[in-house]
């Protein structure tokens, strides 16, 4: 399950994932929210905490993930990602490198500092 997380900056958008992440969940909240914020904004954040209540994403979530990203490549200012799941963080740190914006990743340990990274 996605949830949104409230808190941060209009052109910031948060996410926590909670169990098993589905493509349905990605296209009926991700990809509005993102296409919302990009009505506003000409750059957005998003932060992205998937701690210990995740349990897997869907393939085809992923591909939603990697559609959008590469649909709105310039549009991307900053991506935190939070998370102790080792296959996640190399897979992030290395599309990172790809990614016009700054990518970093964190440890659940380091929300607060997550939260403020993507905040500056």
């Amino acid at each position: 399950m996605i949830e949104i997380i409230s808190g941060f900056p209009d052109n910031v958008i948060g996410f926590t994932a909670k169990g098993k992440v589905t493509a349905k969940e990605y296209e009926s909240v991700v990809i509005p929210l993102v296409e919302e914020k990009l009505k506003k904004h000409p750059k957005i954040s998003v932060f992205y905490h998937l701690g210990n209540e995740f349990s897997g994403v869907e393939a085809e979530a992923v591909r939603e993930d990697w559609k959008l990203g590469r649909r709105h490549l310039a549009a991307w200012e900053k991506g935190a990602v939070v998370t102790d799941i080792n296959w996640i963080r190399g897979a992030v740190r290395l599309f990172g490198l790809m990614m016009p914006g700054d990518v970093k990743v964190f440890s659940n340990d380091q929300l607060d500092e997550a939260r403020a990274w993507i905040t500056k």
